[in-house]
């Protein structure tokens, strides 16, 4: 793994901190989970590969905003030539257990307005 220091995140690295308690939802949300922008794909946290949220054995739910963003990190340092052009943002999410599927609470997100 490369060095986890040669790249500073802050806090709203990845978006602002939530609290998923807070947020006016139109679903609850499970947890919390890194989103590749412009897909519907989300960070799995066995593998640290993006996967479909359609993925069979994607575990992509974290239970806290700081366990997203210390995975959003290692994967930008992995994959990253600069931290600016890692296009993740850590949003709500759920777990669909009629469907088996994760669910986008705001959909796919994109990476340009």
């Amino acid at each position: 793994m490369r060095d986890m220091t040669r790249f500073e995140f802050p806090e709203d690295a990845f978006g602002d901190r939530f609290n998923l308690a807070d947020l006016p939802l139109p679903r609850a949300a499970a947890g919390y989970a890194v989103q590749r922008l412009d897909t519907d794909t989300l960070l799995d946290r066995i593998t640290g590969d993006f996967l479909p949220v359609r993925a069979a054995q994607l575990q992509g739910l974290f239970d806290s905003f700081d366990e997203a963003h210390a995975a959003a990190a290692r994967w930008v340092v992995s994959y990253c030539a600069t931290p600016d052009e890692h296009g993740l943002a850590i949003v709500p999410a759920d777990f669909d257990p009629i469907l088996q599927r994760h669910v986008l609470i705001y959909g796919v997100l994109c990476g340009q307005p």
